[in-house]
């Protein structure tokens, strides 16, 4: 199928007419609005540095359910004795510059650029892109961010500089989550580190249809206070 070419007005082609990749559309920007939309439809933005924006909805879609998160036991001791302390939407702009830093395997560069932390940044400042901060003697260690659309919360990027720190900041989001009635986690693409934690990858007509109920179902609006 072709890789469609967006033009100026916010709409989407459908997802199904996504490259077997995952990649359905370039072009564009990074409106909130348009930002928005896309995640209600299942589409987010990722590319490099020096590249169009190019826009993703990949089958199959790698999930968790706030039910199955999976805590080992090395895991359960760390937040058991208190090791970090995690907070809510406290510092979002140091979390996703953080994120932006942190070296990952195979990855040359960064693909959240300065346009990419100022669109998210407008979204935690409408309450949307949420942060979640771990600390370790007063210091920012580990953290992720991510959008709460409904009862779905879209993960983007996390980052750790101790170990341990992210699964904490993770798992203390995802139980916070399952409080407030959330019903899915979006991981987007499989990676080993989250499924060990209880994700897994499920089809993306499945995925679509939690996520069209799910954004109907408010949870959690407004800052996040913890």
């Amino acid at each position: 199928m072709p890789v469609y070419s967006l033009p100026q007005q916010h709409v989407f082609p459908p997802v199904s007419h996504a490259e077997e990749d995952g990649l359905l559309a370039v072009g564009g920007d990074l409106d909130p609005h348009r930002l928005l939309l896309a995640y209600a439809q299942g589409i987010f933005p990722w590319f490099s540095k020096g590249d169009p924006i190019l826009w993703w909805s990949p089958d199959p879609r790698m999930v968790l359910f706030p039910a199955e998160l999976k805590v080992s036991k090395s895991m359960k001791q760390v937040l058991k004795n208190k090791t970090f302390e995690v907070t809510f939407d406290k510092d979002f702009k140091s979390v996703i510059q953080a994120c932006g830093k942190i070296e990952r395997p195979g990855q040359d560069g960064t693909w959240l650029s300065k346009d990419m932390r100022i669109a998210y940044t407008k979204l935690h400042e409408m309450a949307v892109a949420h942060s979640v901060e771990v600390w370790q003697d007063g210091k920012l260690v580990g953290g992720l961010y991510g959008l709460a659309l409904g009862a779905i919360f879209c993960g983007e990027s996390m980052f750790s500089e101790v170990s341990n720190a992210s699964k904490a900041g993770f798992i203390t989001l995802v139980q916070a989550l399952r409080e407030k009635g959330f019903e899915l986690i979006d991981c987007q693409v499989y990676t080993a580190h989250l499924e060990s934690l209880g994700a897994k990858e499920i089809p993306r007509t499945e995925f679509i249809r939690i996520l069209e109920q799910g954004i109907q179902k408010p949870c959690w609006t407004g800052k996040w206070d913890r």
